[in-house]
Protein backbone atom coordinates (compact mmCIF):
# COMPACT_ATOMS: atom_id res chain seq x y z
CA UNK A 1 0.00 0.00 0.00
CA UNK A 2 1.24 3.46 -0.91
CA UNK A 3 1.12 6.02 1.89
CA UNK A 4 1.19 9.75 1.33
CA UNK A 5 0.36 12.97 3.12
CA UNK A 6 -1.86 15.80 1.94
CA UNK A 7 -1.21 19.22 3.42
CA UNK A 8 -4.48 20.85 4.38
CA UNK A 9 -4.35 24.65 4.12
CA UNK A 10 -7.97 25.25 5.20
CA UNK A 11 -10.15 23.91 8.02
CA UNK A 12 -11.51 21.09 5.85
CA UNK A 13 -11.71 19.69 2.31
CA UNK A 14 -14.55 17.76 0.70
CA UNK A 15 -13.86 14.13 -0.16
CA UNK A 16 -14.40 14.72 -3.90
CA UNK A 17 -12.08 17.73 -3.85
CA UNK A 18 -9.37 15.65 -2.15
CA UNK A 19 -9.60 12.90 -4.75
CA UNK A 20 -9.21 15.47 -7.52
CA UNK A 21 -6.46 17.46 -5.74
CA UNK A 22 -4.35 14.34 -5.21
CA UNK A 23 -4.80 13.25 -8.83
CA UNK A 24 -6.54 9.96 -8.06
CA UNK A 25 -9.61 11.27 -9.90
CA UNK A 26 -9.19 13.50 -12.92
CA UNK A 27 -12.75 14.83 -12.86
CA UNK A 28 -15.57 15.30 -10.38
CA UNK A 29 -17.55 12.62 -12.20
CA UNK A 30 -14.73 10.13 -11.82
CA UNK A 31 -14.44 10.96 -8.10
CA UNK A 32 -18.20 10.44 -7.66
CA UNK A 33 -17.98 7.04 -9.36
CA UNK A 34 -15.15 6.00 -7.04
CA UNK A 35 -17.29 6.82 -4.00
CA UNK A 36 -20.42 5.22 -5.52
CA UNK A 37 -18.43 2.04 -6.28
CA UNK A 38 -17.33 1.85 -2.61
CA UNK A 39 -13.65 2.26 -3.46
CA UNK A 40 -13.10 4.90 -0.76
CA UNK A 41 -13.03 4.63 3.02
CA UNK A 42 -12.34 7.27 5.65
CA UNK A 43 -10.70 6.36 8.95
CA UNK A 44 -11.28 2.67 8.24
CA UNK A 45 -15.02 2.99 7.51
CA UNK A 46 -16.60 2.78 4.04
CA UNK A 47 -17.67 6.27 2.96
CA UNK A 48 -20.66 7.00 0.73
CA UNK A 49 -20.97 10.75 1.40
CA UNK A 50 -19.39 12.55 -1.53
CA UNK A 51 -19.24 15.87 0.31
CA UNK A 52 -17.78 14.39 3.51
CA UNK A 53 -15.70 17.09 5.17
CA UNK A 54 -12.20 15.86 5.91
CA UNK A 55 -10.00 17.47 8.55
CA UNK A 56 -6.43 17.18 9.80
CA UNK A 57 -5.83 13.67 11.15
CA UNK A 58 -8.31 11.92 8.84
CA UNK A 59 -7.04 9.05 6.71
CA UNK A 60 -8.54 8.24 3.31
CA UNK A 61 -8.04 4.83 1.76
CA UNK A 62 -8.48 4.56 -2.00
CA UNK A 63 -9.17 1.07 -3.36
CA UNK A 64 -7.10 -0.52 -0.55
CA UNK A 65 -4.00 0.64 -2.45
CA UNK A 66 -3.41 4.24 -1.37
CA UNK A 67 -3.60 5.74 2.11
CA UNK A 68 -3.77 9.53 2.26
CA UNK A 69 -3.21 11.18 5.63
CA UNK A 70 -4.33 14.78 6.05
CA UNK A 71 -1.76 16.91 7.84
CA UNK A 72 -1.66 20.56 8.91
CA UNK A 73 0.20 23.06 6.75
Amino acid sequence: MTKESFELKTEFIDLLQLLKATGYASTGGEAKMMVDDALVSVNGEPESRKRRKLRVGDEVNVDNQILIELIAS
